[in-house]
């Protein structure tokens, strides 16, 4: 895994930039764990991935990542070749697989 030396960084912390429209005080980890983990995926630095895995562990991220709604094609990629994940295991993938496109989009 990329990230695999996470537990060396327990003092890495999340960017409270990331979450810019919550309260960074009054943040329950817990339940905005996939918000969390969307913020990284999409705009976090290598701290912020240090800090996620020792929050949430390799299981809680990966659990969180199939369950996101929407995630972009170059996201989508990055994460399955981190985790070694196939994309059909990530809800977002499945759902942009049916959506209905235009014929020449």
């Amino acid at each position: 895994m990329f990230f695999g030396d996470y537990k060396k960084h327990s003092d890495a912390k999340i960017n409270s930039s990331l979450l810019w429209e919550y309260n960074i005080d009054q943040v329950d980890y817990a339940k905005m764990r996939n918000v969390i983990v969307e913020r990284v995926i999409e705009r976090g630095w290598p701290d912020d991935w240090y800090a996620l895995l020792n929050l949430y562990g390799v299981d809680g991220v990966i659990s969180a990542i199939k369950e996101l709604p929407y995630l972009n094609d170059k996201d989508m990629n990055f994460v399955t070749h981190v985790f070694n994940l196939p994309l059909a295991a990530l809800k977002c993938y499945t759902n942009k697989q049916s959506a209905r496109r235009h014929w020449n989009s």
